[in-house]
């Protein structure tokens, strides 16, 4: 039996954060009803076609669901999205701020309606407060938790390149879904779960908020460089090379000083000894291991660091992280099937131990409409029409 068998979810989501949320219940097994709009579907499909025709962003977001394409702006579309839900374990939605009210389909209203039912709502800012209304995208998330003023460089600032904010969305989404069913199996009832971006991706500014609450400042934008760590990021070899390494304490310090360096009075240079006084020196530092570093092969500096056992990495583009060879080793990917083809993608992490995540295909717009309401009892168009 999968973790999630037998769990249905309702999602009225686009874009990404509550798909990635509910792309993680259908690989666990939990069947997922995507309600779309007709003919254009979620807005996600139309980012990009460089999946062969396709949405990247969509591909990686919603294999394994079932496509519902309803007009809710109907009363015929309403009253068939709440017999979906009706039925349903879990209803997620990620619509403008109040839409879901709007349309019947808050909190309140269909928690009073069934006790058991776990409703989830995902927002830029939350439901109340003076940014309630306010329209969130992940960069203007990002800023908004002060993660751009911390990445970049001294002179520009800078958003991560991934949709961070969306994604912490999603995974609270998701491990709040999983307590609450855990919590529903032990005879706890239904839930209500609100995870607006800007409280997932605040979580995890603890680092910064505690540095700059209790300190004289804020980190500072260090590039790939790490603001309250020395030496930490990249640091350049022979041939434009470049090897970025971590420092985690004095002893792994020592031994770079006399193993990678081969210099070992740099240990006790009163300018090095201590983490806050390298990060203080940072410059000369960065100087003393580039005058080493510089005359040789990143190959030797990778022998070097690992023979040391000091932390370190290559930087990888997207091409060299494909060919990766740990992924390979590990046999991570899988391959899945779609309108255009068949695609390849990771195995998920955190899957049961006997289990294989469900792999199921990305869905055509609506691809699902008629067996889903056929199956709920609902009439199709068709059929209400032919009476």
């Amino acid at each position: 039996m999968r973790a999630l068998e037998g769990i249905t979810v309702v999602a009225v989501e686009q874009a990404v954060a509550a798909p990635f949320a509910t792309r993680q219940l259908a690989d666990q097994g939990a069947r997922v009803l995507k309600i779309e709009r007709p003919e254009v579907g979620d807005f996600a499909r139309g980012y990009d076609e460089t999946v062969h025709g396709l949405a990247s962003h969509f591909v990686w977001l919603n294999r394994s669901k079932e496509s519902v394409a309803l007009d809710l702006k109907s009363d015929r579309g309403r009253e068939t999205l709440q017999a979906l839900v009706d039925r349903a374990d879990v209803f997620i939605q990620n619509l403008a701020p109040g839409a879901a009210d709007r349309l019947g389909f808050g909190a309140a209203e269909q928690r009073d309606r069934r006790p058991e039912l776990i409703h989830v709502s995902i927002s830029g800012y939350g439901s109340t407060g003076p940014y309630a209304t306010k329209k969130a995208y992940d960069l203007l998330v990002q800023c908004e938790a002060g993660l751009v003023s911390l990445t970049g460089t001294p002179e520009t600032p800078s958003k991560v390149g991934i949709s961070v904010a969306d994604i912490a969305a999603g995974m609270y989404a998701y491990s709040g879904i999983l307590s609450a069913l855990l919590r529903r199996e032990r005879g706890g009832g239904g839930a209500t779960i609100e995870v607006p971006m800007l409280e997932a991706l605040g979580e995890w500014m603890g680092f910064p908020y505690n540095y700059a609450e209790y300190g004289d400042s804020q980190p500072p934008r260090t590039g790939a460089s790490h603001a309250a760590i020395a030496p930490y990021g990249p640091f350049h070899c022979a041939e434009q090379q470049q090897i970025f390494l971590g420092i985690q304490n004095e002893r792994e310090w020592a031994r770079f000083c006399e193993q990678v360096l081969r210099q070992p009075e740099l240990a006790t240079d009163p300018r090095f000894v201590r983490n806050s006084d390298r990060v203080r020196n940072r410059a000369e530092l960065t100087a003393y291991l580039e005058a080493v570093f510089t005359e040789l092969p990143i190959d030797e500096v990778e022998r070097r660091l690992e023979a040391a056992q000091i932390a370190n990495a290559r930087l990888r583009d997207m091409a060299q992280f494909s060919a990766h060879p740990q992924l390979e080793a590990r046999d991570r990917w899988r391959s899945y099937d779609s309108p255009a083809g068949p695609l390849r993608a990771l195995r998920p992490p955190a899957m049961l131990d006997d289990q294989e995540p469900v792999l199921g295909p990305i869905p055509r717009v609506g691809e699902h409409t008629d067996a889903v309401l056929a199956e709920f009892g609902v009439p199709t168009t068709t059929e209400e029409e032919a009476r």
